[in-house]
């Protein structure tokens, strides 16, 4: 079968060309393919339950009673949410032994209440904690993009990004601490949405740093990253797509633009360009706030903080099954104390107001989402400075966005045939559907020949 958007499914069980077991079949049979990227992709694959899903979503097809647009559409669901019966391991090994859960992680009822296909769960940096992807626990995806250089394919969603571009699922659901689901999705060009946290439940989800964690969704584009939110978020949204000619973006200077490497100034430019001629608005402000992350983040922020609260104890007993460089940072947390955390809360506020008071008379931020392209698994890994230079730099321009408790796409913003460059747009809190009507438009605009 060749690969289908999740609009594309959609359409074709909703006329009946397609049908939830042909497309669960085919599915699991690319994750199945011993020349493909499956069994790094996944750490757990539901072969007979997603069959059993996809013939109940069928029969209900058949009797013209579908429990939503995505009944029997395969997704999947990133290794930090709980399933019934199982571990929630996030990608590690030191959770092997934990207690089972005893229940569906919300956003996983909810897929299941629409009649969604769980075909299973991707893999993902350990505990979160890493824009890069790499696993030395499960192996790491290899992007799609230039895959016999094996790449990274971005983290810490890396199983469900690729999981999507491979056709081993037609959408999947991530987190996004500090850019998470946005980050695989430019390095393997895809688009990534990160909505306002709070408009979808955190039950059942593993925790990295509650104050920064927002749950988030992968598709081939933006109306695919509609439909998945509308399943599981709290309240769905109805966007309608706007006209570019009465846009007002901004791109902020400080920051964002720094050290974009030739194919993302390209690809970025480029699209900045296209906007303009098709009528935005487009405004390059300092936006100086940005600068002060650094400083308010120095000792480690919110994740390090309240990652070490939770794994504290983790660490006494099985510091020796982390991945190194995942427990480096959740140790630095070990030195900050409830006052850091109240420090934090309140520098947090006052940098939102100060933000929020630039930034409100623009339709949407625009900036590069990362500034260079994936670079190899194999350098990173041998590598350990490299692999914290390029992890920092991957995290910055989206963790702004968390730290603004806003929302943000990662779009494809690269010419046919060039290698994979997120653009991303942001808007303040809860600004979601507005947001993704801009989406709609840029998406138009950029994919249009």
């Amino acid at each position: 079968m060749e690969k289908l958007t999740l609009t594309q499914v959609v359409a074709g069980l909703t006329i009946g060309e397609l049908t939830a077991v042909q497309l669960t079949a085919a599915a699991l049979a690319q994750i199945a393919d011993d020349q493909g990227e499956g069994s790094r992709t996944f750490t757990h694959v539901y072969t007979d339950w997603a069959q059993q899903q996809a013939l109940a979503a069928d029969r209900r097809r058949a009797a013209g009673d579908p429990l939503s647009a995505l009944d029997g559409v395969p997704v999947s669901v990133k290794d930090l949410f709980d399933v019934a019966g199982e571990v929630t391991a996030a990608g590690s090994r030191v959770l092997v032994d934990a207690p089972v859960a005893n229940r569906h992680s919300a956003v996983v009822e909810r897929l299941l209440q629409a009649g969604a296909v769980v075909i299973g769960k991707t893999n993902m940096t350990e505990f979160a904690y890493s824009g890069l992807g790499i696993n030395p626990h499960y192996g790491t995806p290899a992007n799609p993009w230039d895959r016999s250089a094996r790449r990274i394919p971005g983290g810490s969603s890396s199983g469900a990004a690729v999981a999507v571009a491979d056709g081993m699922c037609f959408g999947a659901i991530g987190s996004d601490t500090g850019g998470s689901v946005r980050i695989p999705a430019a390095f393997c060009g895809l688009t990534g949405y990160k909505p306002t946290a709070r408009r979808i439940s955190s039950h059942g989800l593993l925790p990295l740093s509650p104050s920064l964690d927002s749950i988030g969704v992968i598709a081939h584009d933006v109306a695919g990253c509609i439909a998945l939110d509308a399943a599981i978020a709290d309240l769905p949204l109805y966007p309608q797509q706007k006209t570019l000619s009465q846009a007002r973006f901004a791109v902020p200077q400080t920051l964002v633009l720094d050290g974009m490497d030739d194919e993302v100034t390209t690809a970025f430019y480029l699209s900045v360009q296209r906007l303009v001629q098709a009528g935005a608005q487009i405004e390059f402000i300092p936006c100086h706030e940005f600068a002060e992350l650094a400083t308010i983040n120095a000792a480690g922020g919110f994740s390090a903080l309240e990652s070490w609260r939770w794994h504290q104890p983790l660490i006494a007993e099985h510091a020796d099954g982390y991945d190194p460089r995942v427990l480096s940072r959740i140790r630095r947390g070990q030195w900050l104390n409830e006052q850091d955390l109240q420090q934090l809360r309140l520098l947090r506020a006052d940098w939102q107001r100060r933000v929020t008071a630039v930034v409100q008379g623009f339709d949407a931020l625009l900036m590069p989402t990362v500034p260079m392209v994936a670079p190899t698994i194999a350098e990173l890994e041998a590598d350990e400075d490299a692999y914290f230079r390029i992890n920092g730099a991957a995290l910055r321009n989206p963790s702004v966005i968390n730290f603004l408790d806003g929302c943000a796409l990662s779009l494809p913003c690269q010419s046919p045939g060039a290698a994979p460059v997120g653009l991303m747009l942001a808007g303040l809190p809860l600004q979601d559907e507005a947001l993704l009507g801009w989406a709609l438009a840029i998406e138009r605009c950029l994919t249009e020949v």
